[in-house]
């Protein structure tokens, strides 16, 4: 073999590697865009449906997907989606996060237009089986023990599990999973409370 073929060889090698990155990142694209409608759909469908685990059957006639407003919580921006009736905004439905005890707890929450709470779910966490995730609807009623519940009633230094002087049950081996959700949703309620002018509009 000569020095001649052997460079030949060598010279079609990265036009044929050229040739086979540009027909992959080709049929990605089209994959991505054949499936990007689907995705979104579902994930609004999603969305949808959780938001209205926490808002009572019949309170809004609108699309709130797309009545939504951004506020500023610190350094996070929360998305706030607006449930109306008639024309009028009837409850806020947000997400919160408090620090749990092996990461942050994710925190759907709806409240009414006076600042009452009418449903509250977890989303997201990575409690531990069997204690912490007894925060799920699913495998314990405890977290619907904030349904109606305002920073009046109970009062604000009542916001807190049993344990700690408070009114809210805490589980027995992980105390520091049900205080992080009584943080987030009081947390929740203080937000809502001071940014209820432009909430409610």
């Amino acid at each position: 073999m000569n020095l001649e073929s052997i460079r030949e060889k060598i010279a079609y090698q990265p036009v044929l590697l050229g040739v086979f990155a540009l027909l992959a990142s080709g049929a990605l694209a089209w994959a991505s865009s054949a499936t990007g409608e689907a995705i979104a759909a579902a994930e609004a469908k999603d969305l949808r449906d959780s938001l209205s685990e926490v808002l009572p059957q019949g309170m809004a006639d609108n699309d709130f997907l797309k009545d939504t407003v951004d506020l500023k919580n610190g350094e996070k921006t929360v998305t706030i989606y607006r449930a109306r009736k008639e024309g009028v905004v009837k409850a806020a439905l947000f997400k919160v996060a408090e620090r749990g005890y092996a990461g942050d707890i994710q925190v759907l929450m709806a409240v009414d237009s006076d600042g009452k709470t009418l449903g509250v779910r977890v989303l997201k966490h990575s409690e531990t089986p069997g204690l912490g995730d007894k925060i799920e609807v699913k495998k314990d009623p405890w977290v619907k023990g904030f349904d109606g519940k305002s920073l009046g009633d109970p009062a604000p230094d009542k916001w807190a599990v049993k344990k700690d002087g408070g009114i809210f049950d805490q589980f027995a081996g992980a105390t520091i999973t049900p205080r992080a959700v009584v943080k987030a949703v009081k947390g929740g309620m203080d937000f809502f409370t001071a940014h209820k002018a432009e909430i409610i509009g």
